[in-house]
């Protein structure tokens, strides 16, 4: 079978001539160069000794010509392992060393400062790709035909390896495969409407899954057009929204543009959705966009190592705080942490999903794939959620965010959702830090509104009649900005770890 997922993204290309993507220059580019593209692409690789199944490591900035390595690599067999372009040389001889990839592509203001860490890790071809998507892969690929003769991979072959972020321990590298990505690509299309008439403003990085598998995978299964931006700005975005329809973001993509005084109803539009992912999006943000634009944000649900697993509907409501109903072929349930037993509906316990989305298991651990599977294939997530009697999915927080106070376990969203619909607050994060009686303390740290004079006691008095006492935080604090990764997550182990001695731990 000739690569599973690029003949599944190909078969439903439209007219070659039809444009694919769009640059902030204007320049565009069509199905048929994307396809002439990755084929010279795929040819590079395949000089350089990349074999199916070989790893090609890369990180570098976004560029169209990152996209078409992503597709060559897929048309040569290769497994394609984007790294966040913030990881360290240290970080990145880990991920080398650990994947052994043939080839390394990375930025060339970098390869020096790299060199050291992929001669460690043994990688036979170091290349490069400058942001503006030139570089010695490139050339290598220019001198290739602009066709190729596809390697056989299957449904269950790899595709890619995407590592987790290992806040707690060494990063993992999450094994994706060929069908993994062309399964949850056709679930949205179906689910989100894509068709070859949509226009999406792409801004978000492609390192990462919600930028790479979700945007450029579906709207090429769909066959649409991207419009192709380096990264967001708010002004910019605003200004192609006359000829877009839709826009996949994470939640900062919202606030900042719910700043923008030209964000109206009559400037969107000609934009039919509007899609939040990668962290939750606040009720807030949720409800004051809607009432600016008219539309309602759809947020969905997933992760590096299952792709997309749940989104509110396309039809039908749209509940904040809420992440929707499974995708079609995926099965959701909730289970008690400890014993694995089913939940009911409204009862809280760690989301477990079964589906063709999801990983194959981890990168050369065998032991750690197989505690985080139950015996009946269904994945342990690590988030804790419910299902309520409408069926729609809660996310309430990761499994380690999980505050045990005196024996009580206490849940970070419901607190967090009570302080941040209180008059001054923009958002908070609730962690549990060392306590010397009660084994965690609840700590609420807080972002204010700008001018706003909301103080501690503030807060805990209007706590004092809504939340069960050992709920209530023990002490708030007020911060600028809470601390995020590059997809706008909140990082509480970062909290964590500097309010641990707070209590006098």
């Amino acid at each position: 079978m000739p690569a599973h997922l690029y003949q599944q993204l190909s078969s439903r290309f439209p007219a070659r001539e039809k444009t694919a993507f769009e640059t902030q220059d204007g320049v565009r580019h069509s199905y048929g160069e994307v396809d002439a593209g990755a084929a010279r692409m795929a040819g590079a690789l395949a000089a350089l000794g990349v074999k199916p199944g070989g790893r090609v490591a890369v990180q570098v900035e976004k560029s169209l010509s990152a996209v078409l390595l992503y597709l060559g690599c897929a048309r040569a067999g290769a497994v394609f392992l984007p790294l966040n372009t913030a990881y360290t040389p240290a970080e990145v001889e880990y991920f080398l060393t650990d994947a052994e990839p043939t080839v390394f592509v990375c930025d060339p203001k970098r390869r020096e400062s790299l060199a050291d860490a992929a001669k460690a890790a043994k990688v036979a071809h170091v290349e490069t790709l400058d942001p503006s998507g030139h570089g010695s892969i490139v050339d290598r690929a220019a001198g290739m035909p602009a066709t190729f003769a596809d390697a056989e991979r299957g449904p269950d072959d790899l595709a890619a390896i995407l590592y987790t972020s290992g806040t707690t321990g060494r990063s993992k590298g999450a094994m994706i495969t060929q069908e993994n990505l062309a399964s949850n690509a056709r679930a949205l299309v179906e689910c989100w409407r894509f068709t070859d008439k949509d226009v999406l403003i792409h801004a978000l990085p492609i390192y990462h899954t919600h930028g790479l598998f979700v945007a450029i995978n579906t709207l090429m299964m769909a066959g649409g057009c991207m419009i192709f931006l380096p990264k967001f700005d708010a002004d910019q975005v605003m200004s192609y929204m006359p000829r877009a329809t839709s826009l996949m973001g994470v939640p900062t993509f919202y606030t900042r543009l719910l700043q923008h005084k030209g964000l109206t109803k009559d400037a969107t539009a000609h934009m039919r959705l509007f899609v939040s992912g990668s962290a939750p999006l606040l009720a807030e943000t949720h409800r004051e966009f809607f009432s600016r634009t008219g539309h309602m944000i759809l947020e969905r649900y997933g992760m590096t190592e299952t792709n997309m697993i749940t989104s509110n509907p396309y039809e039908g409501e749209r509940v904040p705080g809420a992440v929707g109903f499974p995708l079609p072929g995926v099965s959701l349930r909730v289970a008690d942490p400890e014993t694995g037993a089913h939940l009911a509906q409204g009862e809280i316990g760690m989301i477990e999903v079964k589906g063709p989305n999801v990983f194959k298991g981890y990168w050369r651990m065998p032991d750690k794939t197989k505690a985080e599977f139950r015996a009946d294939g269904y994945f342990i997530t690590g988030d804790l959620g419910m299902i309520d009697r409408r069926g729609y999915t809660h996310i309430v927080g990761r499994g380690k965010d999980l505050v045990i106070t005196g024996g009580f376990n206490v849940y970070p969203k419901e607190i967090e959702t009570e302080i941040d619909g209180m008059p001054g607050v923009i958002e908070s994060a609730v962690i549990g830090v060392p306590h010397p009686d009660f084994g965690e303390g609840v700590t609420a740290v807080v972002v204010r509104a700008k001018g706003a004079g909301i103080s501690e006691t503030d807060i805990s008095a209007a706590l004092e009649g809504k939340l069960a006492k050992f709920k209530q935080p023990k002490k708030i604090f007020f911060v600028d900005d809470l601390p995020r990764n590059t997809m706008g997550k909140v990082q509480k182990n970062l909290l964590r770890d500097q309010y641990k001695t707070i209590y006098g731990g």
